[in-house]
């Protein structure tokens, strides 16, 4: 890689750990998935009780299998058939799991998260409940401006989300988000998360590559 361009990142990621580290969010940049794997081996031991949010990086990067294979509890959304009950008593035990594990549809380098939900399950867990909370991304998802990752969320995380559901809405035909009143709408709530009076409770690894919508 060019010195320079090397020189720029490292200005770039600097600029991000103290932003989220003012905001009381720990923010790690690893090169791989070998490093993100290692990094949460730390956490996932001990039997600790583990919930995740829904999420496509998890599946990328590994993280899925990793946890099953990890000494641990796992709340799991992914099991097959579920029942809509069964699925919503996953959803609740999240709250009281020590850990929490999920991505994040955008992040800025002003050391904010945002994000954008259906059911509420994911953003509502992000902001209380678990004890610990490790959110995962791409460096496709960081953002110069707020006004960025939302016009992401809205014209390449929702859309792509309602396809990958087969939601029957219209940004997966106009492929942006047309704010409808579809009963398959998944971007009910909308959720930045920037200060926490809770310190490192929320932990980010941002992986070196493309990840996720």
């Amino acid at each position: 890689m060019d010195k320079n361009l090397k020189r720029i990142i490292k200005i770039k990621e600097d600029k991000m750990i103290k932003a989220f580290n003012q905001n009381n969010m720990q923010i790690t940049f690893v090169e791989n998935f070998e490093e993100l794997h290692n990094y949460l081996n730390k956490y996932l031991c001990n039997q600790k009780t583990v919930a995740l949010g829904g999420s496509m990086t998890l599946f990328e990067a590994g993280v899925i299998d990793l946890i099953k294979q990890s000494d641990v509890i796992l709340h799991d959304r992914y099991q097959e058939d579920l029942t809509r009950e069964q699925m919503q008593d996953i959803f609740r035990k999240a709250f009281t799991s020590d850990l929490f594990i999920t991505s994040t549809n955008a992040l800025t380098m002003d050391g904010c998260l945002y994000n954008i939900d259906g059911n509420g399950n994911r953003v509502a867990a992000m902001i209380y409940g678990p004890k610990e909370v490790i959110v995962i991304a791409g460096k496709n998802k960081i953002f110069e401006t707020e006004a960025e990752a939302i016009n992401h969320i809205k014209t390449v995380s929702a859309p792509a989300n309602a396809i990958r559901l087969n939601k029957k809405t219209p940004c997966t035909k106009t492929g942006e988000c047309m704010n409808c009143l579809s009963s398959d709408r998944i971007c009910s709530s909308y959720v930045k998360l920037g200060y926490q009076g809770n310190v490192d409770r929320i932990k980010i690894v941002i992986v070196n590559q493309d990840l996720g919508y």
